[in-house]
């Protein structure tokens, strides 16, 4: 049952039906009960057998014509909404309805944010957990927020280049010229991208691009199978003329970053830390934070739970990426101890403690899914906060081992809630209760959630 609703890659053996094959409830419509964890429509067709339905809001009357069919459930898209929810709004994106980069523009921002706050009460509860009280929201913009993004890039049989995004469950690009989730400084640079890339000699050498925001200006990083001097000026004269930071990622198995010119930017990014600001350092390749405004509050909400006892603590920061966490706790903690599971990515780190002026930050790779690995870091360690950023396949491992000999407190930051209610689990099966939650609303406009949790151990309390 974990599995019901949620979208997988189909299957030889199961029968798909073409768009218009079936249709279900055309003279009244069926009633949308409730919403799925990846925002579709729950509903009963004409047989009794579940149905989800792309882009239907809970208590709509709709029609719909099922376009796969599986043994338990059939999945389906709206042909007509008979009735609509007053939470249904026009969505701002012209591709909406075959971009698959937002599943919820059709969804007014304070449902979306509702939803989810439910869908991690619900997993929670699915493990038999509970929360002290609903979890706090943590949002932001909802349009022109989004300062990372990679744009695919296709020559067709006809020579035609289509540069833009995915349509949903495809392989196919959708051409985009706007994009108005995208921070403006980014938007704004599609159509010269995509004139740029019509007008190549190569173009089918270009595999994508992929644009980054920062406090230094925008940057866009071209993946190049080999090199073509021709269209690297091509390039190069478009970067000087729109004023955005050039790179290319040349060659086919192991790509090289090269910039453009003599000397590589400073991409960066500045967090509050509630002292003061604390400047991080990235690269492309590495991960940051789509939702700079979310960031933020997430950042501001770690530290308002875990500040009262900090000044004097030790803090064991896992899956610490680039120091999105790890230097912001720094300005006020005794001491950090960093591990990543990228090399890359801890000597990032470092160079950003040295150029913060932290020199309480020690930084360290290891694979945090290895189990041996995992139970001898915690066996050295002891430490008075363990924070776990991990990436959506959780860290059931740490936290099997946590429960076993644990700190007083565990903050998990997590973008599955799934995987979360899961290690939650095995945290408070050993000894830790939840004492704070909250979502934060990274992904706006689409299903996905960022979620985080405050687990104190039992015999920590007097």
């Amino acid at each position: 049952m974990a599995m019901l609703g949620k979208r997988r890659p189909p299957r030889t053996s199961e029968k798909r039906s073409s768009p218009s094959s079936v249709v279900t409830g055309q003279a009244q419509g069926i009633e949308i009960l409730r919403l799925a964890h990846d925002g579709r429509g729950v509903a009963r067709s004409d047989n009794g057998k579940t149905l989800f339905v792309e882009r239907a809001l809970p208590g709509e009357r709709v029609s719909v014509a099922v376009h796969r069919s599986r043994r338990r459930f059939d999945e389906a898209h709206l042909r007509d909404v008979h009735l609509a929810s007053p939470e249904r709004v026009t969505p701002a994106c012209d591709h909406f309805a075959r971009c698959g980069g937002c599943d919820l523009q059709h969804m007014a921002p304070s449902a979306q944010r509702n939803h989810k706050q439910a869908v991690l009460v619900e997993q929670l509860e699915r493990q038999h957990l509970t929360l002290p009280r609903p979890p706090s929201m943590l949002a932001d913009a909802s349009l022109g927020y989004r300062r990372r993004a990679r744009l695919g890039v296709k020559v067709d049989a006809q020579g035609q280049v289509h540069v833009g995004f995915r349509e949903a469950g495809s392989h196919h690009l959708v051409d985009i010229v706007d994009c108005p989730i995208l921070v403006p400084a980014l938007s704004s640079l599609l159509p010269s991208l995509s004139a740029c890339l019509a007008s190549l000699d190569a173009p089918h050498l270009v595999g994508h691009v992929e644009l980054l925001d920062s406090d230094d200006g925008a940057c866009v990083v071209v993946r190049q199978l080999r090199p073509h001097p021709g269209d690297e000026r091509r390039w190069q004269s478009l970067a000087a003329s729109r004023g955005f930071h050039l790179a290319w990622r040349s060659g086919r198995d192991t790509p090289t970053l090269i910039w453009n010119g003599d000397v590589s930017p400073e991409l960066y990014y500045r967090l509050d830390s509630g002292q003061t600001d604390v400047k991080v350092g990235f690269e492309p390749g590495d991960f940051l934070q789509v939702h700079a405004g979310v960031n933020q509050q997430l950042i501001d909400t770690i530290l308002e739970w875990v500040m009262p006892d900090l000044a004097e603590g030790h803090v064991l920061d896992l899956f610490a990426g680039i120091g999105n966490v790890s230097l912001a706790l720094a300005v006020h903690a005794a001491e950090v101890t960093a591990v990543e599971g990228q090399q890359a990515m801890v000597d990032r780190l470092m160079k950003n403690a040295r150029a913060n002026g932290l020199d309480n930050i020690d930084a360290r790779q290891a694979d945090l899914m290895d189990d041996s690995v995992v139970s001898a870091l915690l066996t050295a360690s002891s430490r008075d906060l363990v924070i776990l950023d991990p990436p959506r396949e959780g860290a059931e491992a740490v936290c099997r081992h946590l429960a076993q000999k644990g700190p007083a407190r565990v903050l998990y930051v997590s973008c599955d809630p799934a995987t979360l209610a899961r290690d939650a689990a095995h945290l408070v099966h050993g000894g830790y209760r939840i004492v704070a939650s909250a979502v934060a609303d990274m992904f706006a406009q689409t299903s996905h959630l960022e979620s985080v949790l405050l687990f104190e151990s039992v015999q920590a309390r007097p």
